[in-house]
């Protein structure tokens, strides 16, 4: 409770949002998302980043790639990192994937509310900042659901 009242107040003196693309909610949803994906990567490996794995033998981390995808707090862009041998994938940020399942279920609610896909997208746009298709909307509701949108 400490850490949450400690960011708040941070958040305040810097003028920072709560909500938003540069919120504090993205900021932390960021962190999260991208310690995750370090701790996949760490699994893969064996070893953790700082480590050397026999010397130059063996599979390693080779940087990261830029990714956004849509949250429930709206669209983040994460660092997701990448191996050598180019077979790390991850189980949190799939390739491909660009909304994390919470979104989906948010169109859902939406659409079980008597909500059109435009009034979706209007709303996901509006609220969040995330420009999603009215095609993706509808393959949400329709349950196909890995239909992924870029983000304009």
């Amino acid at each position: 409770m400490e850490l949450a009242e400690s960011l708040l107040e941070r958040a305040q003196v810097e003028g920072i949002t709560l909500t938003g693309p540069s919120g504090l909610l993205a900021s932390l949803a960021k962190t999260v998302i991208e310690a995750g994906l370090e701790a996949e990567m760490t699994a893969h490996l064996g070893h953790s980043k700082r480590e050397s794995a026999g010397n130059g033998v063996g599979n390693h981390r080779n940087g990261s790639r830029a990714k956004t995808v849509v949250t429930d707090v709206g669209p983040v862009e994460v660092s997701v990192p990448r191996d050598r041998n180019s077979s790390f994938d991850s189980q949190l940020v799939k390739k491909r994937q660009r909304r994390l399942s919470g979104v989906d279920n948010m169109v859902l609610a939406l659409s079980s509310k008597g909500l059109t896909t435009g009034e979706i997208c209007a709303y996901l746009a509006e609220v969040y900042g995330a420009q999603v298709s009215k095609d993706t909307i509808s393959a949400i509701t329709d349950g196909v659901g890995g239909a992924d949108e870029r983000l304009a």
